[in-house]
């Protein structure tokens, strides 16, 4: 099945964090405190992807207030942070949405999203992901993660629902009123 038939049926995006919509580095402050750096074009995209109806989640093994910040800031709602099994945390997280594997996209960059990005009905990657997982997804990205990899994952499935036409309409549209 190609990656725009897979993209079509997408109703819930997931995304790692560390290494998908950021660079995958920490910064650990003296007192403990950590920040992350995301990049705003990821940003625009899931708030597109939200407007457009799509669910989006976030998906992490570890857990950071930075993480939750930027959830919030983005409007997303179902999180789950510090799971040890992210196969378990994917299947209660798509279940308790009344969806089937083939109805959820996955972004992850390392070998711990790999029995996630086995089930998902479209498997992502950020460019710079590790080989093992490169080489096992659907559709690889051509940013890294935290550059615009998420951004890219968002208009593949938009193109192949047939939405992005009208996203790109509605902001040329304001710009000519202007």
């Amino acid at each position: 099945m190609t990656v725009t038939a897979r993209a079509a049926r997408i109703k819930l995006i997931l995304f790692d964090v560390d290494g998908v919509l950021t660079d995958g580095k920490i910064l650990v402050h003296g007192d403990g405190t950590e920040s992350k750096v995301f990049d705003i074009k990821d940003g625009t995209g899931i708030v597109w992807a939200r407007r457009a109806g799509l669910t989006v989640g976030l998906l992490s093994a570890r857990s950071s207030t930075a993480t939750e910040q930027r959830a919030s800031q983005l409007g997303i709602t179902l999180i789950r942070q510090g799971v040890a099994n992210k196969l378990d945390a994917y299947n209660e997280m798509r279940t308790g949405l009344g969806l089937t594997d083939e109805q959820v996209a996955y972004m992850g960059d390392d070998v711990l999203d790999l029995p996630v990005l086995s089930r998902a009905g479209l498997s992502a990657a950020p460019a710079d992901a590790v080989e093992d997982v490169r080489s096992r997804v659907d559709w690889v990205s051509g940013a890294n993660g935290g550059d615009g990899a998420a951004r890219e994952l968002v208009e593949v499935v938009l193109r192949a629902q047939g939405r992005w036409t009208a996203m790109l309409e509605e902001h040329v549209g304001e710009a000519a009123r202007k």
